[in-house]
C-alpha cells in the first residue's frame, strides 16, 4: 500500500530515514523545515502487509527523491511522479535506488557523483592561528561574487536567493577567510538538519591558492558541526578532490545519481 504521509507518521518515517541519515539528509531537512502540509511538498510511503514502512518518495516542487530499505514498487512511485510533475523534473538519490527508474520514466541527463561523510573531527586540527569568519546576510553578495570569479564554478540565477534563504532559516552557514578586507576563500553548508549537513561551495580565488585556506575552512566546519552532533556530507566527482577530503576524515559511503 502507498499513501501520502502526515504528521502522525513522523516517528515511523524518521525511524526509516535515520537508518541512513546521510543519504536522507535532503528528505530529513525538507520535512523538518516545511512539514507535511506545504503545497509545494509531498511525502508518500509504501507499507508492507504488516504495516512496516519500507520506502518513501519526497516531492519538493518538481524535484523527487526516493528512498527504500528493501525492494519497492518502482512503477507505483513512477506513476506518482507522472501525476504530480511538470514535463521537466529532477530525480535524484542513492544510485542503486534511483537507477531503477531508468526504464519506467523519461529521465534527463544523468550525473553520478561519489558520496562521502565525516563523523569525526580528529583530523580537523591546526586552525587556531587562522582568522576564519562566519558569514552573515550582509556577506551574501561577497560570497556570490567570489564564486562567480572562479572559472570552475557555475552559479545559477537563484544562487543569491537560495544562499540568503539558507542563512535566514539556519539551514545553511558559510565560513570565509579575508586578505586585506577581501574575501578570498569560503565554504558553505546546505540542507542542514538535526542530524547532518551537506558541504558545498568550497572555493579559493586563484591568486590565493596553495595557502591551505580551503582546508582550514573545511576543518572549522568539521569542528563546529561535529560538536553539534551532526554528520557532514559532500559530493565529489574528482578523485583528487576526494583524496583531500579523506585526509580530513571523510569516507566514501556510496554514490548519488541525479537526472536533470
Amino acid at each position: 500500500m502507498i499513501r501520502r504521509l502526515t504528521k502522525s507518521d513522523h516517528k515511523l518515517l524518521f525511524s526509516l530515514l535515520k537508518e541512513e541519515p546521510s543519504f536522507n539528509l535532503f528528505i530529513i531537512g525538507d520535512i523538518e523545515s516545511f512539514g507535511y502540509d506545504a503545497d509545494f511538498q509531498d511525502i508518500w510511503g509504501e507499507f508492507d502487509e504488516n504495516g512496516t514502512l519500507n520506502a518513501v518518495l519526497l516531492r519538493y516542487y518538481d524535484s523527487y527523491i526516493p528512498y527504500a530499505r528493501t525492494s519497492f514498487h518502482v512503477e507505483a512511485f513512477a506513476q506518482l511522479i507522472r501525476q504530480t510533475s511538470t514535463s521537466s523534473f529532477v530525480l535524484s538519490g542513492k544510485s542503486e535506488i534511483v537507477e531503477q527508474f531508468e526504464h519506467v520514466l523519461p529521465l534527463g541527463n544523468k550525473r553520478v557523483t561519489y558520496f562521502c561523510e565525516c563523523q569525526t573531527d580528529k583530523l580537523a586540527t591546526g586552525t587556531e592561528n587562522i582568522d576564519i569568519k562566519k558569514a552573515t546576510l550582509d556577506d551574501v553578495d561577497r560570497i556570490i561574487a567570489l564564486r562567480q570569479s572562479i572559472a570552475e564554478f557555475t552559479t545559477t540565477p537563484r544562487a543569491r536567493e537560495m544562499l540568503a534563504k539558507g542563512l535566514e532559516t539556519n539551514t545553511s552557514r558559510t565560513y570565509y577567510i579575508e586578505e586585506d578586507g577581501k574575501m578570498v576563500a569560503s565554504a558553505s553548508t546546505t540542507a542542514e538538519n538535526s542530524l547532518s549537513a551537506m558541504i558545498v561551495g568550497v572555493c579559493t580565488e586563484e591568486a590565493y591558492r596553495q595557502k591551505g585556506y580551503a582546508s582550514a575552512i573545511m576543518k572549522k566546519l568539521i569542528q563546529d558541526l561535529i560538536s553539534e552532533g551532526k554528520t557532514l556530507c559532500l559530493f565529489y566527482d574528482n578523485p583528487k578532490a576526494g583524496n583531500i577530503y579523506k585526509r580530513l576524515g571523510f569516507r566514501d559511503i556510496g554514490t548519488w545519481t541525479m537526472y536533470l
